[in-house]
């Protein structure tokens, strides 16, 4: 089989064909640039605690040296503190009024790239190809071929094609995909310097600050400390508002650090400023045959602290192992099977990225001053707390503005039964991060073995972490268990738990490639886990389809 191409070299791009060459499957990046990043200090990226350990796992290499995990989050409005929590080390259920919410990750962008273009150097499935600008996609039944214009200009041989390249995406055009949205959502003066604050690792939200003097007074200032000693500020600008020119831009850092630091500036050093506006676009379509867009090829969000490149990493989990499973059974004419398997990648994605859309769409007229189309009480009931409860989920990644989304409605969900079971995680819900007797015997964590290529099933069985799985693994329910998992559709790992939020002893999960429950069932259920791994893998093996005609796509510009 020919490899994956993957147009864009972006941190989407790079996490993808990592993703892929985990599954065991080869991929060419077509960079248009030169194979490196310009340090941009105030281009930094927010990550839930997911998301990080997913391209933690792929790039090899821990992030807290370069990145920022924060100690907590303070939420001011005028000189009033509204709001503080403290960031805790593992996963609670109601992270805003429980036991604190796990940090995410704050890391410059050029930082999370270099790491990926390391781990990319490293792997020897993954062929990198600089100066390579797309120009013509041809689709045919058992392949397609791109063409590249440049030094490198040459035609690319491939198996699928996945567009991250960017909002401007030449792939999304090739493909006559519309782009429809919204443009200047709301537009942010950003400036990254080093200095140090009243509340060290600590982010804030501080909404109508009272000691603005110069210029007309912005709405919302927040701050996002880095690692060594440096902090990302966002100034939210007013609707047409002047030009921010870098006089403006340092008056506004002057009289922040001042207001926030008992009267006077404190010494700082600027090292980076810009003027970020927020779109909001989905794209129509996310599949055309063999092709893909992800990442913000695929849609556009940034408002209320919500982080499109998080989505964008979504994406290329969610599609990495539904390519390798679809590439690796060998399907040189996509088949009924693999076809729904594909699709399920648009179905699954568009649909949790239209619900942010709508979420913050509805969201910003309330707080930004007008009245919405639903009312702030179809979110949070309260006024001044209330919003500055939705701003916090929406910059801590928690609520209908920020949580990650759930494939409830997917069509790899297995129908109802009453051999289910209700867990901690909802079915189509990312799996809790618990540790777990691998295979030869050692604990490990569950999320260490996503992404191998393999369904894994999931055992809690009470009492076994003091034994070595030598001993349990032919007592019991085991044998039935393994002989279940044998005769499953696909390759599958057998793990097992002390324990799982809410389940009871001998309940048994079965987990998809990307760490999404599929379902929970009540002990071994065989014919009830066949199906569902069925289901999960695209539903029961058919007599290959016919696929659309032959399709290309020119950029003539």
């Amino acid at each position: 089989m020919d490899p994956v191409i993957v147009v864009g070299a972006g941190p989407v791009g790079l996490t993808l064909s990592l993703a892929l060459a985990r599954h065991g499957v080869p991929s060419v990046v077509l960079d248009e640039g030169p194979g490196k990043d310009e340090p941009r200090p105030a281009r930094t990226v927010v990550l839930r605690e997911d998301t990080a350990a997913l391209v933690e796992r792929l790039a090899g290499t821990s992030f807290d040296r370069a990145g920022s995990r924060w100690t907590g989050w303070r939420s001011m409005r005028r000189k009033q503190e509204m709001r503080t929590i403290t960031f805790g080390e593992e996963p609670s259920g109601d992270e805003l009024s429980g036991g604190g919410p796990v940090s995410p990750l704050h890391i410059a962008q050029h930082e999370l790239t270099g790491a990926l273009r390391a781990a990319v150097a490293r792997e020897r499935l993954v062929k990198v190809a600089a100066d390579s600008r797309l120009d013509a996609i041809e689709q045919e039944r058992s392949g397609l071929t791109a063409h590249t214009r440049g030094p490198n200009g040459t035609w690319w041989r491939g198996s699928y094609l996945v567009g991250c390249d960017g909002p401007r995406s030449t792939v999304r055009k090739l493909l006559d995909i519309r782009f429809p949205g919204r443009t200047a959502v709301e537009r942010y003066a950003v400036a990254a310097l080093r200095t140090e604050l009243p509340w060290p690792g600590q982010a804030l939200l501080h909404r109508s600050p009272p000691w603005r003097t110069s210029g007309p007074a912005g709405p919302e200032i927040v701050g996002r400390p880095l690692a060594d000693g440096v902090w990302r500020l966002d100034w939210l600008l007013p609707p047409r508002s002047d030009l921010v020119t870098p006089d403006v831009l340092v008056a506004r850092v002057r009289e922040t650090l001042a207001g926030w630091c008992g009267g006077s500036t404190p010494p700082y050093e600027l090292l980076d400023t810009g003027v970020h506006t927020v779109h909001h676009r989905l794209a129509r379509r996310w599949r055309v045959g063999r092709a893909f867009v992800a990442g913000d090829a695929a849609h556009l969000l940034g408002a209320l602290g919500t982080q499109g490149l998080d989505e964008g990493l979504r994406d290329a989990d969610n599609l990495a192992w539904k390519l390798a499973l679809t590439w690796h059974d060998g399907f040189h004419s996509v088949s009924a099977v693999s076809s729904g398997l594909l699709d399920s990648y648009q179905s699954e994605r568009r649909t949790v990225v239209a619900a942010r859309l709508r979420a913050a769409d509805q969201a910003l007229p309330v707080l930004r001053g007008g009245k919405g189309p639903r009312g702030l009480r179809s979110y949070v009931p309260g006024g001044a707390r209330g919003h500055d409860a939705l701003l916090t989920e929406g910059h801590l990644g928690l609520g209908p503005l920020g949580a990650p989304g759930s494939y409830t409605d997917s069509p790899l969900a297995p129908p109802p039964s009453d051999s289910q079971t209700v867990v901690g995680t909802a079915p189509g819900a990312p799996v809790a991060d618990v540790r777990v007797t691998a295979p030869d015997g050692t604990f490990v964590q569950l999320r260490d073995r996503l992404g191998l290529g393999h369904l894994i099933v999931l055992l809690v069985a009470p009492g076994t972490g003091v034994w070595e799985r030598k001993h349990w693994m032919s007592a019991g329910l085991m044998p039935r268990l393994a002989a279940a998992i044998a005769a499953l559709p696909h390759e599958a790992e057998l793990l097992v738990a002390e324990s799982y939020p809410d389940a009871a002893a001998h309940t048994v999960l079965l987990v998809r490639p990307d760490g999404h429950l599929v379902t929970a069932l009540t002990g071994v259920r065989p014919a009830e886990l066949y199906e569902a791994a069925q289901t999960a893998l695209g539903g029961p093996v058919e007599e290959a389809g016919e696929e659309p005609l032959k399709t290309t796509g020119t950029r003539s510009s």
